[in-house]
């Protein structure tokens, strides 16, 4: 054997693999970099998610640090899961461990213990898909509340992921259509703001906090992403899962049959252009599009998360509709529909007269537990979210397919038919936080007016750590 032979011979790998696992492996990876929009998302998303976490930590450690946890933290943490690390622990989990992080933590330890009733019904209200996976992650050894920061986070990325590739499908689609002007400047550079808008907003720190918000935003973009490919039994895969992990999962089983039924769909040639939806008679436009088959079944999935959950209750002693039952113990009542849309007006109203008044003796509107100026000052903030909210809604029936419309329509109008009676837009930040088309369509507008991305993203920016600070020192946000 000659010496260029030998010089030729490859060194032998000292951890050798399978020629099948090897192959699959660097086939993978050479598909990823050679495709620019999954390298492009991977790497917004990426950018956009330790940026955004690092202010998160930043201001909710900074501010314990500076100003302690905050007198409360003992009336509002009944099982007492979010404390008792040490200092340095207690102040590393202040960002991501508080309020409902407590019933969370308390059920992935010891369950919904439904055969109490009332003692344990207030822990009907939150799904079981969540803690079942906090759990399953502490059974491999991380503590509970590391595995919810875990959970959080890996499905942010995912969320992330998927809305920077729903973003550059949606608006290029619209583009071909010719409504460039409509959805606005470059797909990518709007998938780029997607993230940055939906990182930074400023609740986004429940995000990475034990709170079930990142998995159900990651399981409603896999839904669309699934409908809009086609790919049914993904669909009720995951749409089973949402319903498993939030009470309004349910809602995303419309706009999948409206994808199914109307589209846009890329695995079926679209047979009318978006544009000319306008000029079609009402029974051509209530027509279906596409032929139902039988991949339509998929689409009976959706309830089975719930329905088990149900069940669940049901065969361990408590009822099986609880969880139908479980908002009424934290306060909310079940009305005509959007009557807290009104009530919320009125209560910012009666809001703004108690903090003009300066006094606390007389109460302007239905007052609950805390100060009368703090419920004050709640209504007058859930007020300002639900305009913008509503902007943006219109933004989206307007920019973006009809299920995105739809979706963010009926996601909208269930907390507002389910008012607080002391605060009747209670927690709408965080409904919707979740709403993802909001940002896509924000992210958009916001590619046509490059003038107007550093001031608001920098105003979202500064409310994000304001609020995440109000959070981590047990004061209450949404």
């Amino acid at each position: 054997m000659n010496s260029d032979t030998q010089l030729a011979r490859p060194a032998p790998a000292r951890w050798p693999l399978p020629a099948s696992v090897s192959a699959g492996r660097l086939a993978w990876l050479e598909r990823l970099r050679a495709d620019r929009a999954r390298m492009a998302a991977v790497r917004d998303s990426w950018r956009a998610l330790w940026r955004s976490r690092a202010l998160v930590a930043a201001a909710g450690i900074g501010t314990v640090a500076l100003l302690g946890f905050g007198p409360t933290r003992k009336a509002f943490d009944p099982p007492g899961l979010t404390g008792g690390f040490g200092w340095l622990g207690n102040a590393l989990a202040a960002p991501v461990a508080r309020w409902d992080s407590a019933w969370y933590l308390e059920i992935a330890r010891v369950g919904y213990r439904p055969g109490l009733g009332a003692a344990t019904a207030s822990r009907d209200a939150y799904f079981p898909l969540y803690p079942l996976a906090m759990r399953a992650l502490a059974w491999l050894g991380a503590p509970l509340v590391l595995a919810g920061v875990l959970l959080s986070l890996v499905a942010f990325a995912l969320a992330l992921y998927g809305i920077h590739r729903l973003t550059t499908l949606e608006l290029a689609g619209a583009r071909r259509h010719a409504l460039a002007g409509a959805a606005g400047g470059s797909p990518e550079d709007a998938a780029r703001l997607a993230v940055l808008v939906t990182a930074f907003a400023p609740m986004a720190f429940f995000f990475s906090a034990v709170y079930s918000e990142s998995l159900y935003m990651a399981l409603s973009v896999g839904v669309f992403w699934s409908a809009r490919h086609g790919r049914w039994a993904c669909v009720g895969a995951l749409g089973a899962l949402a319903t498993a992990t939030r009470n309004t999962g349910l809602v995303l089983l419309v706009p999948a049959l409206i994808i199914y039924l109307y589209g846009p769909r890329e695995d079926r040639a679209q047979q009318t252009a978006p544009g000319r939806r306008a000029r079609l008679s009402l029974p051509e436009m209530v027509r279906p599009r596409y032929r139902v088959g039988r991949e339509a079944l998929w689409l009976l999935a959706f309830p089975l998360g719930a329905a088990s959950f149900g069940v669940y209750l049901g065969l361990a002693g408590g009822n099986p509709l609880g969880f139908l039952h479980a908002e009424g113990v934290w306060g909310r009542h079940l009305t005509v529909p959007l009557a807290g849309l009104w009530d919320g007006v009125g209560a910012a109203f009666d809001g703004a007269r108690q903090l003009l008044s300066a006094q606390t003796q007389h109460v302007y509107f239905a007052a609950g537990q805390g100060s009368p100026i703090v419920g004050a000052e709640h209504n007058l903030l859930m007020l300002a979210f639900l305009a913008c909210a509503v902007v943006a809604c219109v933004g989206v029936l307007r920019t973006l397919p009809l299920a995105y419309g739809v979706y963010v329509v009926l996601a909208l109008a269930l907390p507002l038919s389910d008012p607080v009676r002391s605060e009747p837009l209670q927690s709408l930040p965080r409904f919707t936080l979740v709403l993802f088309p909001l940002g896509i369509w924000l992210a958009s507008w916001l590619a046509r007016r490059p003038r107007a991305q550093r001031p608001l993203l920098v105003l979202s920016t500064l409310a994000l750590a304001v609020f995440t600070a109000e959070f981590a020192t047990w004061h209450w946000v949404a």
